[in-house]
Formats: structure tokens, sequence, C-alpha cells
């Protein structure tokens, strides 16, 4: 399935986003651990989430978590210190990516956890116990989602955790998140220099309701950059949010758009700047990569993002993927060292009908979306990806006035 894109010649919208997948997540494995009589509110309606859901509330031990990264490493933590014995699974793609690093620190931390087909990845099987814990060194560079996957229990273990980061930490709004939100629910913990310290203790119950995705918003900020005339209003973001990705109010300013906030979430403005070179480090931020270079590429803007090692193992290769896409809508992107993107504003030849692969990655088909104020009329293929994170999306380009047809 495909579906062709036309754009609006203006966009004038207010767009209910989705809640926060990350937040969501970690609120679930928080108030499992904290055995919570509360629903969570505003949970996000994703893919990502649902198999989480569906997997806490489940009366089996063998759980498939699909594409969903977040819940393979949140779940493979819990289970660990979750009496019983588990198996946890996913989709074709989830079992090329590496859970390695996970692994061998929950083992050093006393649990027992077995490969069974390919050492290193996915499918486990688990034989859940109480953990040890104690002290424990990773490289910083690793994901983010390991170290939260790790923190999160920690507060159960035996001697609780002692995490000692080495090198350059990347993705740190997302461990950041992860301590904020369990010292809402009751735990904090001691970050110097790069140890963080956690004692033995236990979460309490809170009502937990989530806000809205500034991940989700990033993809309205580029509709509005490439729309001159768009007026666009995002309901239920928070200006002191836990969510790294709100950086993306600073990173729009010179591609022309600034963020005025309101009682309900935030007005998009023109502000008539346009840089020519965008330089950023994405270390703390990679999911906004592929909305950032999509834009600058889009507006003609040359651009250099670094800190980007970590999408090599996101849904896919998005290195690559961003690369093979451009170029076949005339953009001739560079990578160096597997973690740099750098376009000068080099240009190819391209064909009069393009149809962009998503990979089986949200993040994709979503980046790609708003070509269509340049390249009319382009193609996405299997557009149902977004439903990973933004289960709405094209309903919501639509009432923005695109005209989406399925092909």
């Amino acid at each position: 399935m495909n579906i062709q894109i036309t754009a609006p010649s203006s966009c004038r919208v207010t767009i209910q986003l989705p809640a926060s997948k990350s937040i969501s997540n970690r609120a679930l494995i928080l108030n499992a651990l904290s055995y919570s009589p509360y629903n969570i509110q505003n949970l996000s309606d994703c893919d990502d989430t649902r198999v989480m859901v569906k997997a806490l509330e489940s009366n089996d031990n063998h759980f498939d978590i699909h594409a969903a990264g977040t819940a393979m490493r949140f779940m493979t933590a819990f289970l660990s210190k979750i009496v019983g014995e588990w198996v946890i699974t996913g989709s074709e793609r989830m079992r090329q990516r590496p859970i390695g690093l996970l692994v061998d620190a929950l083992r050093s931390l006393g649990a027992r956890i077995e490969y069974i087909e390919k050492e290193g990845y996915p499918p486990l099987r688990i034989f859940g116990s109480a953990l040890e814990g104690g002290e424990l060194s990773l490289n910083g560079n690793v994901s983010s989602q390991y170290i939260s996957a790790l923190l999160m229990i920690a507060p159960y273990m035996k001697a609780g955790l002692t995490l000692t980061l080495s090198g350059n930490i990347i993705s740190k709004p997302y461990i950041l998140m992860t301590l904020q939100m369990m010292k809402q629910f009751g735990v904090t913990a001691q970050w110097n220099g790069n140890v963080i310290r956690i004692a033995p203790a236990e979460y309490r119950p809170i009502a937990f309701k989530v806000e809205s995705d500034w991940s989700a918003a990033s993809y309205w900020y580029e509709i509005a950059s490439l729309s001159p005339s768009a007026e666009i209003e995002l309901e239920g973001l928070q200006k002191n949010s836990v969510q790294g990705d709100s950086r993306i109010t600073d990173f729009f300013v010179p591609l022309g758009i600034s963020t005025q906030y309101t009682e309900s979430g935030i007005k998009l403005r023109h502000n008539g700047e346009r840089c020519k070179k965008l330089t950023l480090d994405l270390s703390d931020q990679p999911d906004l990569a592929q909305t950032l270079v999509t834009t600058c590429a889009f507006k003609n803007i040359a651009f250099r993002f670094s800190g980007l090692q970590s999408l090599k193992i996101k849904e896919t290769d998005r290195i690559e993927a961003l690369k093979r896409e451009l170029k076949k809508l005339g953009y001739v992107i560079n990578d160096i060292r597997d973690s740099i993107l750098e376009w000068n504003g080099e240009r190819c030849e391209t064909g009069s009908s393009v149809s962009i692969d998503t990979y089986e990655d949200h993040r994709m088909a979503m980046a790609f979306a708003p070509a269509a104020f340049i390249h009319s009329g382009i193609r996405i293929n299997h557009p149902e990806v977004v439903s990973k994170s933004y289960l709405s999306f094209w309903d919501d380009m639509k009432s923005a006035g695109f005209d989406i047809r399925e092909q």
C-alpha cells in the first residue's frame, strides 16, 4: 500500500497531539513496579505502548513486542526481577537489533537470561528472580533505553545500583526524564559527575497524567517551516517539559519558526529568519534527526548534524535510509563515521515520480510527508507505520488541508 500526498496552498489548523510514547512507556513500568491502583491518564495510543500494556496485563509467560524497541529494553529488565520463566521476542527487525549490552549488564547484577536463537539478539528466555544489584559500568554512548531500563528496576535490587557512565553520554535528556519520573513515584537518585546512585527503595503509587509528545510536534514545525502562510496550533504541550525533544523550539528558530506558548499548548509563528547552514549536535535529541535533515534539504539549507551514532540501531538504519530516500528526491547527503550527516547543497538527477520507502520506521514516513510542498504528488510506501507513535497522523494532515489518496 502507498499514499499520494498533495500539499494545500495554505495550512491553518489546530492539532491535538498524541501523548508522549517515551513518558507513557516509562509510566507503565513505574506504575507496575509500584503496584498502583490508578490507571495512567492520557496514555499514548500507539503500537509501542499498546504492546507494553498487553504484556503487563497478560497472564501468559510469552511476549511478542513486535517492532517496539522501548518495550523490548524495558520489559527485558522488568521481567528479570519478576519471579518466573519468561520468553520475549519481536519482529524480524527486532531480532536484528542488538540487546547484548543490556543482557550482560543484567547478568552482572544477578539476572539469568538466555539467548534462544542468535547470541546477543532477541528472542530471550528470562528466569526472573530477585537481583543482587551493586556496581556497574557502561559506556555512555549506548542507547539511553538500556540505561533507563536498568535505572527503573534499580530500587528493587538488594544492593541498589551504582552506575558509572564512561565517555560521552548521549540522549542525556531521556535519562533525566527517567530519573525525574522515578522521583515523582517516590524514588530519588543521586547523579554526580558520571555516577548515578540509587539506593534500595520502593515506589509509591500516584495518579499520573502523560503530557503530549514533542517528537510528534516536530513534524508540524517542519510543515510550518515549508509553508509560508501556515497557522498551526498544537495542543497539550508543556513549556517545562521532561522531554528532551522540546528543544525543537530552539532548533527551528533559524529555520523560520518561533514558538508562542498558550494555555492549551503552543502556536507556531513565522519569524522571517533563514540560516545559510544549520550545525547542531543531536546527541541528546537523535529522534529529531530525520525531521531536521529533511526540513533543511527541502529548504535548500546546508547542514551538519553530529551525535547520530544511535541512528544505526533504530527501527532501521536511519542514516542509510535518509541518504537513500533523499537521493530519490535529488539531494546527495554524506555521512561521516556513522555519526554525522552533512549536506553542502549537492544535487543529483531525479525522476518525475518518486515513492519514499519507510523501512518499517514511523519517523521516515512523517519526516518525508511534508516533502509534498516541494515535490507535488509524492508517494509514501507503507504509510501505516505511523501507528508506532502517532496513529492519527494522516487524519491530522487531512484536517490541515493535505490531499491524501491511497494508491
